[in-house]
């Protein structure tokens, strides 16, 4: 990837929510037309979950803040306004980058209060956006993380991954390494409208194979299923066909949820591309971010024969939430999870 002829400008203050603190410089290129990256010196690495989240981690780190997978429903939109940046465009499009996050890593994992619980890794922004072609943080990341003799997991939608497979497999020989891939597409064309700036399916059922040959057991996150969309049998069935062909070893699923600033953003895209499903949208969601709990039933039913038809229900089965909670966004590789 050449970054040659790129626009550099030192900030000013001009970057809202970070004003001069730890920003670097602001960075512009040909290869990422339309997309500014904000450099920046972060103070701290690992990040705690809160208890209240109910996750299977306690701890994440994040390298990027903004993604240019620019998903239409990413979750994580809505941590953009922090930085009084919108949730929509600019979380496409003002990408903050960690310059120093695998040093500050390092440092905290030094901790003696370290009890090196397992870390997990794109549960946020995805780590192998394609910016990290040039920034290359991922190896640090993952060299810290092995040498501390702590265990991790990785999810992306990022073919990057590839890269680091030989450095993965050696930190596999230290810690337990889990790596999942997000794949919640058969439809090319629908993934290219909803997720504009992620690889193909084809090119991630690759990715699966990568890994799964390197000696891994990739899990994937068919999620989120996507109501009246990516919903149907034959959708369902032909994706996971592919995944099991590819060398997954199980699966994970849940409904779209689409918390704060998502939900306008996404109901925006699905007014001017499927204005017939706005009245059902407003029917399964209402004034919430959660499906209803008829909708995650109905769909655990629809799932269930196909995944178990496929041996990719996992070791502990498949269970299927009573209620509409909200979704683990990490690689949960036991079960099929639908909620």
């Amino acid at each position: 990837m050449r970054w040659s002829d790129q626009g550099v400008g030192v900030d000013d203050g001009a970057l809202p929510g970070l004003g001069k603190a730890g920003l670097v410089r602001s960075v512009q290129t040909p290869e990422f037309e339309g997309v500014t990256f904000h450099e920046v010196l972060a103070k701290s690495a690992l990040n705690q979950v809160p208890d209240a989240a109910n996750l299977p981690f306690r701890f994440t780190v994040n390298t990027f803040r903004g993604c240019t997978h620019a998903c239409r429903y990413c979750f994580a939109r809505p941590t953009h306004e922090y930085l009084d940046l919108d949730a929509g465009r600019d979380f496409d499009s003002q990408v903050v980058v960690k310059l120093n996050v695998a040093a500050v890593l390092r440092k905290e994992l030094r901790r003696r209060s370290w009890t090196r619980e397992t870390v997990a890794l794109g549960t946020n922004t995805d780590p192998y956006q394609r910016a990290e072609g040039r920034y290359r943080l991922m190896p640090g990341v993952i060299s810290a993380l092995a040498e501390s003799a702590t265990p991790f997991s990785i999810l992306t939608k990022g073919t990057l991954l590839r890269r680091d497979l030989p450095l993965l497999r050696q930190a596999a020989q230290k810690v337990p390494v889990s790596i999942g891939i997000s794949l919640a597409f058969h439809d090319a064309e629908l993934q290219k409208a909803i997720e504009p700036g992620t690889p193909s399916p084809k090119a991630r059922l690759e990715l699966i194979r990568a890994v799964a040959d390197a000696g891994f057991a990739p899990h994937v996150m068919v999620a989120p299923v996507i109501p009246y969309l990516t919903d149907s049998v034959s959708h369902l069935e032909s994706l996971i066909a592919a995944l099991a062909d590819a060398g997954a070893a199980g699966v994970t699923a849940f409904p779209m949820h689409l918390r704060g600033a998502t939900k306008p953003w996404f109901l925006e895209w699905l007014a001017a591309e499927h204005p017939a499903l706005v009245r059902r949208y407003r029917g399964l969601y209402g004034r919430g971010a959660y499906v209803t709990p008829e909708y995650s039933a109905w769909l655990a039913a629809r799932m269930r024969p196909l995944v178990e038809r496929h041996g990719l229900s996992g070791a502990a089965g498949l269970r299927a939430a009573a209620s509409a909670g909200a979704p683990a966004p990490g690689p949960t590789p036991e079960a099929l999870t639908l909620f």
